[in-house]
């Protein structure tokens, strides 16, 4: 029905972002709703529409690539649209995809909600039907790694980066395994960077 919604970004939260047209606000789910910048600018986010019995939820991308492997992940069997976004909250869908067409359940099951039955699953849905996204999705750039060491105190935007890693469905234990690190990391400034290194972290830990 939607394809995609052009307006200014207009509230962040650990959830999902506001996107208003015309006096409009659209509540849009997102990944990780603080790789999205509050602006004046127009900007362009591709959407899905999710329809249930009891709501009608909008999810939003920066991306035509990451929407596409969204649907592609909702229609297996054991992964609704919270579990679809918590692994694209990675910020690397072509790990997603690599594992997928190699059959490495041993990562996918770092995700949360993912066992061994889902990840299985995972792989004999959608194995071999990835290809285009494969071939378009691009893997992070060396500047956007990140180092393992230091001091950092940027508090606000780690402390935004644990709401909206609780909001994907990791648990308060598990975040405070990896809390000291984030801590200690004198690279990381902005909620975006915590939030990428804290899911590398939490991908380790399982």
């Amino acid at each position: 029905m939607y394809d995609y919604l052009k307006g200014q970004i207009s509230r962040i939260t650990p959830e999902y972002i506001v996107l208003e047209q015309q006096g409009i606000g659209w509540q849009l789910n997102t990944p990780n709703p603080f790789a999205f910048r509050t602006s004046a600018l127009e900007q362009q986010i591709y959407v899905h529409l999710h329809v249930r019995e009891d709501a009608q939820v909008l999810y939003g991308f920066p991306n035509l690539d990451q929407r596409e492997l969204f649907r592609k992940l909702i229609l297996v069997s054991g992964i609704g649209p919270k579990g679809a976004l918590a692994i694209l909250a990675t910020g690397n869908p072509q790990q997603v995809i690599s594992a997928i067409e190699r059959e490495d359940e041993a990562f996918l099951v770092k995700f949360p909600g993912v066992g061994k039955k889902t990840a299985r699953q995972m792989i004999l849905d959608l194995k071999g039907k990835l290809g285009s996204l494969l071939e378009t999705i691009e893997l992070p750039s060396t500047e956007d790694e990140l180092p393992l060491f230091g001091v950092n105190p940027y508090k606000h935007e780690l402390e935004e980066a644990i709401l909206a890693l609780m909001a994907l469905g990791y648990s308060e234990k598990e975040l405070e395994k990896i809390r000291p690190q984030l801590e200690d990391n004198d690279k990381l400034e902005t909620t975006d960077s915590f939030m990428k290194q804290a899911l590398q972290l939490l991908l380790k830990l399982k």
